[in-house]
């Protein structure tokens, strides 16, 4: 079998790649063993233009943004089924400091296009916000696990996905393209998350793996806004309402926690005045993430057939999209990746 790329891992980095790619009229075939892409499975996927205790533009928004529900209304035309909900974040004020401080901000045009509105008063009776908060907008929640299912479907069905571990050592590389079993490539491609520490091309890159871990519970009170402050919390089309979610850079293989549950039902109690939850479903999953929080984008400095795309972390549903085609660039045309996530960064 002959292909333009063999890329490594069908997790999210994998599936939007692949995408971009189909879109540019190349070819491919995905080797991927599906347990080994559980941090993609359990993620939430928040896209949130607004973030921190500061409450600023996560990094690089006014690039990020635009890219990202035209690209997830694309896939979900393509495969026939809904996996993006745009949903407001409301974020309620802590303090008539931080009401004031968020009402100095309405004025900034560059902030404008990622809030809705400003209350001063309860938006909810439910919620714990005395003082008010903010309604952000661009925003919402991408059903991971539904996309991986739809797109890997399409893919077995196009002959497209070897679903078997990689075996690295049966790995050919030759001057002009890659031979693994009876497949031939121009290139290969690592999207598989921290799979990419065992590989011999990338073991050294700045991979600083966190731990995360959500709730699936039964509660009153469904709005169809996301509620975030301490913790998020989204409202699923099966009834559910999801919390998450923690950070942990340690006990990384101990699966999900009694610690990380209290914590994030201590946290919704402060945010939600209801107490009437029932965990139905508690999950764990360590992420893809990155010293320095940036992904990892690239072609490997000794083998012109060997990239990375990878390291997108906690934020990959909204990293995603703009990187991918940042990504399509360098294999296509050469292009450079810029800096601040391009390998070459790391010495």
């Amino acid at each position: 079998m002959e292909v333009d790329f063999l890329l490594i891992g069908q997790g999210l980095a994998g599936t939007v790649l692949s995408f971009r790619l189909m879109e540019a009229n190349k070819t491919f075939v995905i080797v991927d063993l599906p347990q080994e892409n559980q941090s993609s499975r359990i993620a939430a996927g928040l896209y949130n233009p607004v973030t921190g205790k500061k409450m600023v533009k996560t990094w690089m928004a006014d690039q990020l943004f635009p890219e990202i529900e035209p690209f997830y209304e694309r896939m979900e035309k393509f495969l026939g089924r809904k996996f993006l909900y745009k949903r407001n974040i409301y974020r309620p004020f802590l303090s008539v400091e931080e009401q004031n401080e968020w009402m100095g901000h309405s004025g900034d045009p560059g902030m404008q296009q990622y809030f809705e509105k400003i209350v001063q008063r309860p938006l909810f009776e439910e919620v714990q916000n005395p003082y008010g908060g903010i309604l952000l907008k661009n925003s919402g929640f991408l059903d991971i696990h539904m996309l991986l299912d739809e797109y890997s479907g399409f893919l077995i069905s196009k002959g497209c996905l070897k679903q078997e571990k990689f075996e690295e050592e049966l790995l050919d590389l030759r001057s002009t393209e890659v031979k693994y079993k009876d497949i031939k490539a121009k290139a290969i491609i690592y999207c598989n998350g921290l799979g990419a520490l065992n590989s011999k091309f990338f073991n050294k890159l700045p991979f600083a793996p966190v731990k995360g871990e959500i709730l699936d519970l039964e509660q009153d009170f469904t709005p169809d806004t996301i509620i975030n402050r301490g913790v998020f919390r989204i409202s699923l089309e099966n009834g559910l309402k999801r919390v998450g979610s923690t950070y942990s850079w340690h006990d990384l293989e101990t699966g999900p926690t009694e610690r990380a549950k209290n914590e994030l039902l201590e946290k919704l109690q402060k945010l939600i005045k209801k107490k009437d939850s029932k965990v139905i479903i508690h999950k764990s999953g360590v992420r893809p993430a990155t010293k320095d929080r940036k992904p990892l984008l690239g072609k490997h400095p000794e083998h012109e057939s060997v990239y990375i795309f990878n390291g997108l972390g906690a934020k990959g549903v909204s990293l995603a999209p703009y990187f991918s085609k940042m990504m399509v660039e360098l294999l296509l045309e050469g292009n450079e990746p810029q800096k601040e996530v391009n390998i070459n960064r790391v010495k």
